[in-house]
């Protein structure tokens, strides 16, 4: 349907431009969420605030406009996608307020999960809900789809710990729970509908058969369907309503905030893998299980377990295990290790009478135990990694009740071979029946959908109506289960639920075709296609497990998004369609603004970085590779030349003042076309190198060959810090504190480890120079005889790229903890200290190790959870600030208590100091102001 002109031009009124989007880029970005569906949206809408959807949905109503609401997009079946209008979550949905000492909290909608269980950590609480993408989604789609997880059974899911809730109803009224006066309004209001609830209700209950069902259905894990179990369950219409609201996936109103009743998170843990020797042995067990103190209980078949046998950490055992074999891991917590040990033993008493092929024993070593659940979690992954191109990756959940989960497991696989899906996969959560099934499907032609169709409508019986089980365990209905609520649930509570959804929304606009659907095939429709597009992006599931540590996300594409635009302009040139003007927008929006640092790839469960393929792009662009080649053989000159602009910037600043500059030097940016970049008071002054003097041969210290960055020995600190000690200076004073003798390469600032070719698409050059770099170093170590300390992360992790034989190259967080630890005596101050992980320091591995060392300097430590990557990606801090503006714009109010800042990168310092007003250094500043040579 298309938009009315009175609706577009209403919405314009209340939405700025920078939120309102209808540019095919923009919609066709939005029209993906993680499952196998698109719908194109006519409009999008980002959201900030509550009025803002109150006086949408009123519009909407008044025109008669399908509305979608959408948080992190991380649905797998269909529910978070439009063709008509789609509201998105904004910025303004971040808040969370811990409440009662941790016993409840109270989240808007925009909060990922895993913030909310940070903020909930040092009290040794959590939220209920743990879905596997606790990590990405976020609150909103978590009460939506009445998500729940590993270890969140049926007892701790949103519907069984919602406290309260803020909502808004199709018709733009607001109700807050937890507010009397709101409560009050709403009871005059809304009487009717509260009314007509409550009789809903009474009869409901009065239907014997009707509510018995009602209880069997939800005393397994269940999101098939409207909530319908909040009709039994109370007595009150408005718990009742508020009850509706979870799972509902949007189709009954706007959830603006909920209060969970939270859930202890204990500090100890245990975890054990049991193979047993058949599904009926492994299924035998779960039921006794189910009676022990266990958190998780995770089956795995045998295929589950062949796909990830040749994973590093496993035990080569995994890969000669019987063809009939499945396993539990199994895992148990406790307040204190003397009742974890009490737990085990239980646990172990109970297994003890049942077939066991191969085991591990339970381990409290958190790092065993993380190989363990790499098992569980690398199932999906594997068979997503090993698809052929251009088919989907479909994960389904199903629910059989306990004592019949040994026999659904034999009949599902056998349902796999009978529909040829022998890269199928089964595994899940043992103690609520749920099982995950994995397997890999193509739309490309119509042999393959009715394959597809024939398969599930299969499984729907199987499941349904043999087993009497749930369709959707915890992914939610969508429209990919939508077809199949009424075989489900049986015409009496599919009715029900109509009456539900005509009654909280009687114009039909929230979310239409999902939950609830008249038509018959909707799950066979609007398929998303995977078209090739690059080796680099082919395995892409479109999950978006990247998105909340890409420093674009939101202010242009983020890295689902970029490879979405990538796959469809590479699908119309094969078609012969033009793809000037998408191309055009696609410069900027995603390759210009990308970051390219690769944290996407440390989320994607695939281990895609998008970063690589926007390289790949840039190189294919890049025109001037005489000029790099020129700048590529004079280095030293180059970085004179930037010396000499820094000078000039800083001579500019105190003639001119840095209020005065900054205006200039904006307007600057704009009249030359952004080739001026603009100037900041946190732009470094200029550090002269000296051509190192050899020093005389010392046989007695140890020596460290010091390799400074290109930004290290030219950029030194800005006129403002309080730290006027260059980074050279201060680490060579840090590395010869600690009985180092310290020597540097030859013809250092020729050198340069390739970054900046690289990220502008000179690999060869970027190769070149890092060739050169070491080859130099490998000469000033003594072929390697002596460390090599790099003072910049992102230059270690590009020096460390190449496979190196015979160089041991450090980084500052490594070598500190390494080397220095035994030779300086640590006294930590009482300031407070906030640090950045740089993206590198996060590739290298030692992100952990970084905040521990400034622990070790401090008694107070702030890291920022919000912030992930800076978005100052080199140079693009001064020629592109909008990214680093978007990626820092939380930084400010959670570092306002801070004196100092702590990072690895000189260029990410920049932008750090530039959006929290406190001072960032090397780490190295820190550790030199705290520590002593040891007496030892």
């Amino acid at each position: 349907m298309s938009l009315s002109a009175d609706f577009v031009s209403a919405v314009n009124q209340i939405i700025p431009p920078a939120r309102r989007f209808d540019d095919p880029l923009s919609t066709l970005a939005f029209g993906t969420d993680a499952s196998f569906y698109r719908l194109i949206p006519k409009l999008v809408v980002r959201v900030n605030a509550e009025h803002e959807v109150v006086t949408l949905l009123q519009l909407a109503g008044e025109h008669g406009v399908p509305v979608t609401f959408r948080a992190a997009g991380t649905s797998l079946s269909g529910q978070a996608i439009s063709d008509s209008l789609l509201i998105v979550l904004g910025d303004g949905w971040s808040r969370r307020d811990v409440l009662d000492k941790g016993s409840r909290i109270r989240l808007q909608p925009g909060v990922i999960g895993a913030q909310a269980n940070a903020a909930l950590a040092p009290l040794g609480r959590k939220i209920g809900p743990d879905p596997a993408s606790i990590n990405a989604c976020k609150i909103g789609g978590i009460v939506a789809n009445n998500a729940s997880g590993m270890c969140c059974g049926t007892a701790q899911n949103s519907y069984q710990t919602l406290h309260a809730m803020r909502l808004v109803l199709a018709d733009g009224k607001v109700l807050d729970s937890e507010d009397p006066n709101s409560v009050a309004d709403f009871r005059s209001s809304h009487r009717e509908l509260l009314a007509q609830l409550e009789r809903l209700a009474r009869d409901t209950r009065a239907n014997s058969a009707l509510a018995e069902r009602i209880r069997h259905k939800y005393r397994m894990k269940n999101t098939t369907g409207l909530s319908l179990n909040a009709l039994i369950d109370f007595d009150d219409p408005l718990d009742i309503l508020l009850h509706l609201m979870v799972g509902s996936e949007g189709t009954l109103g706007f959830i603006s905030s909920v209060t969970y009743n939270t859930v202890p998170e204990y500090p100890h843990k245990a975890t054990a893998l049991v193979v047993f020797e058949s599904v009926e042995e492994c299924c035998r067990a779960v039921p006794q299980l189910k009676q022990q103190p266990v958190d998780a209980v995770e089956l795995l078949d045998r295929r589950s377990m062949r796909a990830v046998e040749n994973q590093d950490g496993l035990p080569e055992w995994v890969k000669a295990l019987s063809q009939d074999a499945c396993a539990l891991l199994i895992e148990t917590r406790a307040a204190s290790r003397l009742i974890l040990h009490e737990q085990i033993e239980r646990v172990r008493s109970v297994l003890v009478p049942f077939s066991v092929e191969k085991q591990v024993e339970f381990t409290e070593n958190a790092t065993l135990s993380n190989k363990l659940w790499a098992i569980r979690k690398g199932t999906f992954p594997a068979v997503g990694a090993v698809r052929p191109n251009g088919t989907t990756v479909i994960i389904e959940d199903v629910t059989f009740p306990i004592p019949q989960l040994a026999e659904g497991v034999k009949r599902l696989t056998k349902l796999f071979d009978k529909h040829d899906y022998h890269e199928a996969i089964l595994f899940g959560h043992a103690l609520e029946g749920n099982l995950h099934f994995v397997f890999t499907q193509s739309f490309e032609d119509p042999a393959q959908v009715a394959r597809y169709e024939a398969f599930m409508g299969e499984v729907a019986h199987l499941v349904a109506v043999e087993f009497g089980g749930s369709l959707k365990a915890e992914h939610g209905t969508g429209r990919n289960m939508a077809p199949f609520v009424e075989l489900e649930w049986g015409s009496d509570a599919y009715q029900l639920m109509w009456k539900i959804k005509r009654l909280l929304d009687p114009q039909g606009i929230l979310n239409p075709d999902v939950v609830l659907s008249k038509d018959p095939d909707i799950h066979l429709k609007n398929l998303k296609p995977l078209p090739v597009a690059n080796q680099i992006i082919d395995k892409c599931i479109e999950c978006g497990f990247c998105e909340p540590v890409c420093p674009s996300h939101g202010l242009s594409l983020s890295p689902r998004q970029r490879i979405v635009i990538w796959r469809d302009i590479q699908a119309k040139k094969r078609m012969g369609v033009d793809t000037y003007e998408l191309e055009k927008a696609y410069q900027y929006q995603g390759i210009d603004t990308c970051a390219a640092t690769g944290l996407c790839a440390q989320r994607c469960p695939v281990g895609i970085n998008t970063g690589d393929l926007v390289r790949e792009l840039r190189a294919d662009q890049a025109q001037a590779h005489r000029r790099a080649d020129w700048l590529a053989e004079h280095f030293a000159g180059a970085l004179k030349g930037v010396r000499l602009v820094l000078a000039a910037a800083d001579s500019a600043n105190r003639l001119l003042g840095a209020p005065r500059l900054q205006r200039w030097t904006e307007s600057s940016k704009k009249l030359s076309g952004g080739r001026i970049p603009s100037w900041s008071p946190a732009m470094p002054q200029p550090v002269r190198w000296v051509e190192n003097i050899k020093p005389p041969a010392d046989t007695v210290r140890p020596r460290v060959v010091y390799l400074p960055s290109c930004a290290s020995h030219t950029m030194g600190p800005s006129r403002s810090d309080s730290e006027q000690v260059p980074l050279l200076a201060k680490t060579r004073q840090l590395l010869e504190k600690a009985g180092y003798e310290v020597v540097f390469p030859d013809a250092m600032d020729s050198l340069c480890c390739g970054q900046p070719f690289a990220s502008k698409g000179y690999p060869q050059q970027a190769d070149r120079k890092r060739a050169e770099m070491l080859a130099a170093v490998k000469r000033a170590s003594r072929e390697g005889m002596d460390p090599i300390y790099c003072d910049t992360s992102p230059c270690t992790l590009r020096l460390l790229q190449e496979q190196i034989h015979g160089l041991n190259i450090y980084d500052p967080v490594r070598f500190i903890r390494s080397h220095l630890f035994d030779r300086l005596e640590f006294t930590p101050q009482t300031e407070s200290v906030v640090v950045h992980v740089t993206c590198s320091t996060q590739h290298l591995g030692e992100g952990q190790a970084l905040i521990e060392i400034a622990r070790k300097c401090s008694t107070n430590v702030v890291v920022p959870e919000d912030i992930h990557c800076c978005g100052f990606a080199g140079d693009k801090g001064f020629t592109l600030p909008e990214l680093n503006d978007h990626a820092l714009r939380f930084l400010q109010p959670a570092v306002q208590h801070c004196t100092e800042g702590v990072s690895t990168s000189r260029t990410c310092e920049i932008g750090l100091s530039s959006h929290s007003g406190v001072d960032y250094h090397s780490l190295v500043y820190l550790v030199d102001r705290v520590t002593r040579p040891s007496s030892q």
